[in-house]
């Protein structure tokens, strides 16, 4: 349900940064904390991202106390940034890369170490070289500084737990590896207790009793390998944010004092002046005060082609200048510029969870205890049920190999990274999303619901047609009319004006101008008498409009505004105006009717019109003359038909109806209203995002279940086997070196599943 405005104004959010969680147990045991401190309203936590987000009551509790109930918790954390900087970005990637090339560090390490033990225990005694007095104490040598330097952090951290009355996946593998080195110690130490206990005569081995330190130093390796590419691939999750902050320029040319000078962009303030020459960014938000230019702005709206530039027009900070120079006025700096913006609402996105994520989170608070106990209960079992001489190896295997193959890390990923990854990839195609939520609503979208104004149309009226009488031209009436209506503040009258001024005609002044309420208007210009209006206008001053009758009735069909216009007396010509269709709007509908949707268009105008641009894009339903609150009732009544509903406006004056739907997209407005009203906002005037957002929630939400098929299914068939599940039936038991390389590799492939959303494409 969404949150309405009185709930939530009071409210203020905060981003911490959480580092020290290893898997996704440890990402639920924060959040709840979060969750539970008192003036906490909502707390999201992020494995993937390794940041909380939360919605609090500033006049209850502050960013700082948050902080220290995440200590508490036992991890560390500090308070995020809300500005993104390309060197706040540079800091947190080389942090970044310095965990990933320790990590590696500490991989080689083990996997050198660890390659000879291996040898070692898969020569079971058959190689000479290999099986030699003291051999055990060698892969003792060698173990050693596996689990204590390179595996460090599994103790640390299931210590950490324990303190704080936990468990988590270093819970898991401290306790596996640990036990196996523990036992193989011991064995190494006293070989002729644990031969008697394995029934085994301990003078036909020259190696001492059976050990198992390959299982725990390869483990370790297994598991930092799987580390390593983990780290790897979620540092590619976030490429889409580090791509848009990497777009803004570190510096602006600003005019002070008359003055050019070039300082930080940090440092540029409200009302500054500005200067872009060819082939710059520009730095921040701003409208041209002087020169003209054509601007990329494919980084903020997705649209390759460059946009013209003169007085007056707005400019966005990272979009970059191509032909020309201009000055601007900087408007808007720091967190407010669009692209700040931007990222902050990707960034939002990306720390929000799904509903699909909830069974999940519920998993992973409460795996860890319930594998531990089948790691117990596989070790009993096999300690009586198993042959004497065998018992004691067989239940520790068992017992380790359920502890390491147990993965909540894959649960944890398993929608944060698809999330990541899919915002990211909506926000460089122009679609920002507000969250999980919003992305698995989409999902479901059944029913699209398109405003005609501004959606479909690009509402904004212009003359389509000029038909004139003998003997008067084309240009001469549009310069007549335009002359009239220069004095007029209708719309129709603007569209007239600015049709005359794209044709450079002169335009003189006008004496004697009347308008006639509901009929037209009527002026002097240069001793001629000029009449625009409607044909009950022309009739009534006694003029026959019978010669264009049919050419108006005619356009009136087409969905146009037919004006009559007479100059002294004599029917002069008929202009058409209309509020143009965008070219790619017939496509979009044609795509989305493809995906098998359901296609309403709502507009306030008169039916002819709504039925005459429903038929040129090939809408067949149709609700016209519906006032915003009318769009509203439309809404409701298909969703109590039970169609999941999304309404497509302009996020202004549709604000209710974005609301009151499923899911609420807001297009080529960009505006404050339409990102608070919508679920969805597309950045540039084109339909054609909306099969872009929607395609992509399909595509994100298909992954999601993908990732938690593959998590759930690992876990379900991996635990019983590693249990021992298969050996009665097939005399196999699962080694715990092959359930330390199963463990690794289903997180990254849930990581690498996700990252194949990078290659989507907008159709």
């Amino acid at each position: 349900m969404k949150a309405t405005h009185h709930q939530t104004k009071d409210l203020k959010r905060a981003d911490l940064d959480v580092q020290g969680m290893s898997c996704a147990a440890c990402a639920n045991r924060v959040e709840k904390a979060l969750a539970a401190a008192s003036g906490v309203h909502s707390a999201a936590v992020n494995f993937a991202t390794k940041t909380a987000t939360v919605s609090f009551d500033p006049q209850t509790i502050d960013v700082q106390h948050l902080v220290q109930t995440v200590v508490d918790t036992g991890y560390s954390a500090k308070a995020g940034s809300d500005q993104f900087s390309t060197k706040e970005q540079e800091v947190s990637q080389e942090a970044s890369d310095a965990e990933y090339h320790e990590i590696r560090l500490k991989f080689w390490v083990a996997a050198i170490l660890s390659l000879p033990v291996l040898a070692i225990a898969m020569s079971h005694g058959r190689v000479a070289a290999l099986n030699f007095v003291g051999s055990n104490w060698l892969q003792l040598a060698l173990t050693t500084p596996v689990l204590f330097y390179c595996g460090r952090q599994f103790f640390t951290g299931a210590w950490n737990a324990f303190r704080h009355r936990a468990a988590d996946m270093n819970t898991l593998v401290a306790l596996g590896t640990g036990t196996a080195y523990v036992y193989s110690v011991a064995a190494t130490i006293a070989p002729q207790f644990f031969a008697v206990a394995s029934n085994l005569d301990i003078h036909s081995h020259s190696a001492g009793a059976p050990v198992y330190f390959e299982a725990a130093g390869v483990i370790i390796a297994l598991i930092l390998l799987g580390r390593m590419l983990e780290a790897r691939a979620k540092g590619r999750t976030g490429e889409a944010i580090r791509r848009l902050i990497g777009l803004q320029p570190r510096t602006a040319r600003v005019l002070r004092s008359g003055i050019e000078q070039d300082i930080p962009i940090e440092q540029v303030v409200k009302g500054d002046i500005v200067i872009v020459r060819p082939g710059e960014k520009i730095p921040v938000d701003g409208f041209v005060e002087q020169g003209s230019s054509t601007v990329d702005e494919s980084m903020l709206t997705g649209e390759s082609m460059p946009v013209q530039k003169k007085a007056k027009d707005e400019v966005f900070g990272a979009t970059m200048n191509k032909t020309g120079s201009f000055q601007f006025q900087a408007t808007k700096v720091g967190k407010d510029t669009a692209l700040q913006q931007i990222v902050r609402l990707v960034r939002e996105a990306q720390g929000s969870k799904a509903p699909i994520a909830k069974l999940a989170d519920v998993i992973s608070g409460i795996f860890t205890p319930i594998v531990l106990c089948i790691a117990i209960a596989a070790f009993v079992t096999w300690y009586i049920a198993a042959p004497v001489d065998t018992r004691l190896s067989m239940a520790l295997l068992s017992f380790v190999s359920v502890l390491i193959i147990a993965c909540p890390c894959a649960l944890g990923l398993a929608t944060p990274t698809a999330i990541m990854v899919g915002t990211g990839r909506g926000a460089e195609n122009g679609v920002l999303i507000k969250g999980g939520e919003a992305l698995e609503k989409t999902y479901s979208i059944d029913t699209i619901v398109l405003d005609k104004t501004g959606t479909i149309t690009r509402g904004e009226p212009v003359v389509t047609d000029i038909h004139a009488n003998d003997p008067f031209s084309p240009d001469e009436i549009l310069r007549l009319a335009a002359v009239v209506e220069r004095g007029s503040e209708h719309p129709l009258g603007e569209a007239i004006v600015r049709a005359a001024e794209e044709r450079k005609l002169q335009l003189p002044g006008a004496t004697n101008f009347n308008a006639i309420i509901g009929q037209g208007v009527e002026a002097q210009v240069m001793e001629k008498r000029v009449l625009v209006g409607n044909s009950k206008l022309l009739t009534d001053r006694g003029i026959d409009v019978q010669p264009l009758q049919t050419v108006a009735e005619e356009l009136r069909s087409d969905g146009k505004t037919a004006m009559f216009i007479a100059i002294d007396g004599k029917l002069a010509g008929v202009l058409a105006v209309a509020d143009p269709i965008k070219p790619e709007s017939k496509e979009a509908v044609e795509a989305l009717r493809k995906l098998g949707l359901r296609i309403v268009m709502l507009t306030g105008d008169g039916k002819r019109t709504a039925e005459a641009v429903a038929r040129q894009v090939g809408i067949d339903e149709v609700h016209a003359e519906v006032l915003p609150e009318g769009k509203v009732d439309v809404v409701r009544q298909l969703q109590q038909e039970g169609r999941k509903v999304a309404m497509v406006g302009d996020g202004i004056n549709d604000a209710p109806a974005l609301a009151q739907a499923d899911i609420g997209i807001a297009i080529g407005t960009g505006t404050d209203v339409a990102m608070e009203a919508s679920d969805l906002t597309l950045i540039r005037g084109d339909l054609r995002g909306v099969v872009t957002a929607l395609s992509l929630s399909r595509a994100t939400v298909k992954t999601i279940k993908q990732n938690l098929f593959w998590a759930f299914i690992y876990n379900v068939i991996g635990i019983p086997i590693a249990a021992g599940a298969l050996f009665p039936i097939t005399g196999w038991l699962l080694s715990p070196v092959i359930a330390s390389a199963a463990m690794s590799f289903s997180s990254v492939s849930v990581v690498m599943n996700s990252l194949r959303l990078r290659a989507y494409r907008a159709s």
